[in-house]
This record gives C-alpha cells, sequence and structure tokens, in this order.
C-alpha cells in the first residue's frame, strides 16, 4: 500500500468514496425530468386536428393557442383577458430580447474605411479583367 498522507483535501481512505459509488445516493436519479421540462415536453407532443375540413398535425401549443384565441374572437372574458395579457407579455420579451443599433463616430470611421477598401478592390479587379482581355 503506498504511503497515503492525511490532511486538508486529504481524506483518510476508509472514509473516501468508493469506485461506482455515488455521494448522495438518495439525490435525484441521472436522467429524470423537473416539472418545466415534463411541461415542455407534453406541450411539444403532436396532435391531430381538422381544420378548413383537412387533417392537420400541430402541437399541443398550438393547438391550445388557437382554441385561447378562437374564444377570444368569440367574446367570452375570461379567454379575452388571458390572451391580452399573454400578448403584451410577448410584446415585453421581444421589445427587451431587440438590442437598439446604435453606431457612434469610431463605428461610422470602420465602416468609411471598410467601404474604400472594398472600392479599391473592386477597381483592382477591373482593372485586371481589363488589361486581361
Amino acid at each position: 500500500m503506498p504511503d497515503h498522507s492525511v490532511g486538508y483535501g486529504r481524506p483518510p481512505q476508509h472514509t473516501q468514496f468508493r469506485k461506482g459509488q455515488s455521494g448522495n445516493p438518495k439525490g435525484r436519479r441521472r436522467g429524470s425530468k423537473n416539472l418545466a421540462t415534463v411541461l415542455l415536453d407534453s406541450a411539444h407532443e403532436p396532435v391531430t386536428v381538422n381544420e378548413g375540413g383537412r387533417r392537420k398535425s400541430i402541437t399541443k401549443l398550438e393547438a391550445m393557442s388557437k382554441q385561447l384565441a378562437n374564444k377570444a374572437a368569440a367574446g367570452d372574458p375570461k379567454a379575452t383577458h388571458l390572451l391580452t395579457q399573454l400578448l403584451q407579455m410577448c410584446e415585453e420579451r421581444s421589445e427587451r430580447s431587440t438590442p437598439e443599433a446604435v453606431i457612434d463616430e469610431s463605428d461610422e470611421l470602420v465602416i468609411r474605411q471598410l467601404f474604400v477598401r472594398i472600392r479599391e478592390l473592386s477597381q483592382g479587379i477591373d482593372d485586371a479583367a481589363g488589361d486581361a482581355s
């Protein structure tokens, strides 16, 4: 048996985890899903619907949103309230995720220099093509 010193970060060998033994034996099983994952998986499952006399396969989430929109359009006040809340949330989220394009003076300088280089390159190609013919 090799010399094994005991100290900070070096526990005695008899107290170390055995190979293949978990440090948390009663913990969450590997591969088990949480509630959010299960809900998202079930919302993205396909379902067959009749739309305009044709059978069509869409996700459950799409089917639910269409039903909610149809009920709101039919005048159901609860559906209308819920739909407007969801739409406002989606609009706020999209506004937050779209950053405004801000171009300052240094950006303009880089863009101008880039255009000059592109113009020079294209003139060089045109000149070379003219010499070849």
